[in-house]
């Protein structure tokens, strides 16, 4: 065979065995015995690419040229073909990882010992023994990588069990088990119907909503009540995107949720099946992990690395995408998979073997016993160091202030070792969020109104899980005076405006429950004056009396909110649980109606979702069976929430709606009545929401100016027929007042 390789041409280097020379046709390699081969035109254009370059840069010396590896000649056909290298060794072989290393260790063998084999007398026109070995290597390495990618070698080891009628429901469903999850939301779809059998058996609750939306905010009132992970499950396409506003406020409010999504088949994404799309695109901004599971041996791993991710760090959405075919069992698989008779044909046998291949490779190691239960948690912890700098700051403060947010309430640090050591600590504190409620009703410590005051006073404030944003005036209401300690677990969402409105002393990327214990240790026997509490109370007193005068004024029609409010407040009992979804009416209500204690408070957070009632009222009372929850609906917001009453209905779940209908979009009106002139968009109907509530199956209550005496009344009698077991819309008919005048839409 005539090569150009001779040893000969080997002693005398490169030069000896061609060269490229451009023709009309494109680069073509003149072997030394002036032999023309045709090289592959993906070479051509490359090599062609190279000469230009080296001519541009009048390079001295022979081209670097990287011949890749497609020289097609009749001794070296384009897929076994070696990187030829005139100067560099970069072989073009697309294998893949494991081929290309063996590739390159073999190439480098052959490099290494191609001066001491050249030597050795070989008969003119045969290859090396080296050449031969990097051949045959690269040959082995090819064979191996492709047996690899075909699950070839994995079922070597691994049996596929064609008559079991399990399926990948069961997978998950034993791994929420094992998690502890004890409800499963969801709206029902063919893609994810496994799956809901599964849990169903394994005694976890399937809870069918009627909008996705809800499913995902009845999950996140589960993982922020519970301390776990919220778990819930849609079918795909539209049933997912159905979610988007749910998953979003979740990571926005840092909530645990398990976003559960079916797919098309692995086989067919990308041609056009039903309700396929790119789930994995959609979902990657909004969550902290997002895996797609290709095997049913993968569901499990996949899973618990999934529900790790959801409570490490900062807490936040994730979601696994759970395709068709490997939810399904093997036989159902296999007949749409593939055809009940081997087609006739050389093509349509390698279709038929491809198929059956691909089929036993989902299903490989499918029901093998693997580890279902938690992973450890990663959980930043503030450094001693760090605790140590922080308690001698809070120390020589003379008007300290503690602002505590969501992230106070997460675990590992129960609500009740966290009230007692804000107690030893006896420093002043606002609660925002989630904290909302955690040293209860009327507590000497818990300030309310002022907030903005305070804090310009304070000459050492400790934000505690609360961030810098328009809620804190992005900082700006911070006194440049102050020394500012701050604790979150977001490195990134802590030093939020640092660089405009403010500066910290002492920022602290830790665990915030756990970081307040170690202060109140080391803070030991320390006490402040008490001058400084009591005219922050003073401060507080003079407000909620302006807030009863209020109270008292007329309306032009209908009821009072503020004194509506204030009825609800002495009527709220402590075993309540509050629920609120709106703008104007609940603006109103963060005033003057206190949560009884711990975690008995459930807002939208930070991206001010409107909708969130009846999801956070499902998942509330699922949670907490025992406790009352009232839920306070602006009209606008309930307008997301009707149909759930269904929902409540066939669930047999009792909760109460208050809804506050001044017949408009009132926090918006407010402003753009006075600045644009015009109403436009933002009036609504004083429509009757407890009729409509009452054709659902729930019971409906009317409160307006005709029995504005007996507002306590009617709020007992829907306390009694919840404890009934009866789902209660209360439509309170009000007008409006000045008393959210100035606050913010936008």
């Amino acid at each position: 065979m005539e090569s150009g390789l001779d040893s000969e041409g080997l002693k005398q280097g490169p030069a000896a065995w061609g060269q490229w020379k451009t023709t009309e046709g494109g680069p073509e390699w003149v072997l030394a015995n002036g032999r023309r081969r045709w090289a592959w035109p993906p070479v051509q254009k490359g090599v062609s690419l190279a000469l230009r370059t080296n001519e541009k840069r009048e390079k001295a010396g022979p081209v670097s040229r990287s011949v890749a590896t497609a020289l097609r000649t009749r001794e070296w056909p384009y897929y076994l073909a070696l990187p030829i290298s005139l100067g560099e060794r970069s072989a073009a072989v697309r294998l893949d990882h494991v081929t290309r290393r063996c590739a390159e260790f073999l190439w480098s063998h052959f490099l290494c010992h191609q001066k001491e084999m050249s030597t050795a007398a070989a008969p003119v026109g045969s290859f090396s023994p080296s050449f031969q070995l990097l051949v045959c290597g690269t040959l082995v390495a090819a064979v191996l990588g492709a047996a690899h990618r075909l699950g070839l070698l994995y079922r070597l080891m691994h049996k596929v069990d064609k008559v079991s009628n399990r399926h990948g429901g069961e997978s998950v469903a034993a791994v929420l088990r094992a998690h502890g999850v004890k409800f499963l939301f969801t709206l029902v779809g063919g893609h994810i119907s496994p799956l809901l059998v599964a849990c169903e058996k394994l005694g976890i609750r399937v809870v069918d909503t009627r909008h996705e939306v809800t499913a995902v905010f009845a999950a996140d009132a589960v993982a922020r009540l519970t301390g776990t992970v919220g778990v819930v499950a849609v079918t795909a396409g539209p049933g997912l995107t159905n979610t988007v506003t749910a998953v979003k406020n979740a990571q926005i409010a840092q909530s645990p949720v398990l976003l559960l999504g079916g797919a098309a088949s692995t086989l067919l994404q990308n041609r056009g099946a039903l309700q396929a799309i790119d789930q994995m695109s959609l979902f990657r901004p909004l969550c902290k992990f997002c895996a797609s599971v290709h095997r049913v041996r993968d569901i499990m791993p996949t899973l618990r690395t999934a529900l790790a991710a959801a409570q490490s760090g900062t807490p936040g959405p994730v979601f696994v995408e759970l395709p068709i075919d490997v939810l399904y069992p093997y036989f159902m698989v296999q007949k749409e998979m593939v055809p009940a008779k081997p087609p006739k044909g050389l093509m349509g046998r390698a279709v038929y073997w491809y198929l059956e291949n691909y089929l036993a490779n989902l299903f490989a190691g499918a029901w093998e016993p693997r580890p279902e239960g938690p992973l450890p948690l990663d959980i930043p912890q503030a450094s001693p160091q760090q605790v140590q700098r922080c308690v001698e700051i809070l120390s020589r403060a003379k008007r300290p202030l503690v602002v505590l947010g969501s992230q106070a309430l997460l675990p590992p640090t129960p609500a009740s070792k966290l009230r007692a050591a804000m107690e030893t600590l006896g420093v002043p504190c606002f609660l925002g969020g989630m904290a909302r409620g955690l040293l209860g009703r009327n507590h000497p410590l818990h300030i309310r109104q002022n907030r903005g005051a305070a804090l310009k006073k304070a000459d050492v404030v400790l934000l505690a899980g609360v961030v810098c944003d328009f809620r804190l005036s992005y900082g700006r209401v911070l006194s440049r005076s102050s020394k500012i300690i701050i604790v979150n677990r977001n490195r990134k969402e802590m030093l939020i405006n640092s660089d405009m409105f403010w500066k910290p002393q002492e920022a602290v990327q830790g665990d915030v429950g756990s970081f307040v214990l170690k202060l109140v240790e080391g803070l030991q026997g320390q006490t402040w004056a008490s001058d400084w509490a009591e005219e922050l109370r003073l401060a507080d007193q003079q407000k909620e009396k302006s807030f009863r005068e209020k109270a008292m004024m007329p309306v032009s029609q209908h009821l009072n909110p503020v004194r509506v409010l204030q009825l609800v407040e002495e009527t709220l009992p402590d075993n309540s649980i509050l629920v609120v979804d709106g703008g104007d009416f609940v603006g109103t209500a963060a005033h003057l109606v206190q949560p009884r204690g711990p975690l008995c408070w459930l807002d939208p957070g930070a991206f001010g979702t409107l909708g969130v009632g009846a999801g956070f009222a499902l998942g509330a009372k699922l949670c907490r069976p025992d406790a009352e929850v009232w839920c306070l609906f602006g009209d606008g917001a309930f307008g997301y929430s009707l149909i759930e009453f269904d929902t409540f209905v066939r669930h047999k779940i009792p909760v109460m709606a208050l809804i506050g209908n001044d017949a408009g979009w009132t926090q918006i009106s407010r402003e753009q009545v006075p600045s644009l002139g015009s109403n436009v968009a933002c009036g609504l109907a004083y429509t009757d929401y407890h009729k409509a509530a009452m054709g659902l199956g729930a019971q409906g209550l009317l409160l307006s100016r005709e029995n504005e005496d007996q507002v306590v009344k009617v709020l007992r009698d829907a306390q009694q027929q919840c404890r009934d077991g009866h789902p209660v819309v209360v439509n309170i008919l009000i007008g409006r007042t000045d008393f959210r005048d100035g606050s913010i839409a936008v």
